[in-house]
């Protein structure tokens, strides 16, 4: 049986600073509003982790700034 491993990364605000998690008070939000270094900022993180064998289960988005949560086939398989 295939078996996984977990791990959680956080990443702060200020790498994150204008993602679309910070949308107007009426909820509007637009991919215009990222900025290129935001998206290239993300990419990193996720190329890192990638390279590396984590697979991105989820990201959660929060005014300090982002969980990412990743999985990948255990080693020991």
């Amino acid at each position: 049986m295939e078996t996984f491993e977990y791990a959680i990364t956080r990443h702060s605000a200020g790498e994150f600073a204008h993602l679309v998690y910070f949308c107007s008070d009426e909820g509007e939000c637009t991919l215009e509003q990222v900025p290129d270094a935001q998206s290239e900022a993300l990419l990193r993180v996720l190329n890192q982790q990638g390279a590396e064998g984590w697979e991105l289960v989820q990201l959660e988005f929060g005014k300090e700034g982002v969980l990412a949560f990743w999985k990948r086939k255990s080693k020991a398989d």
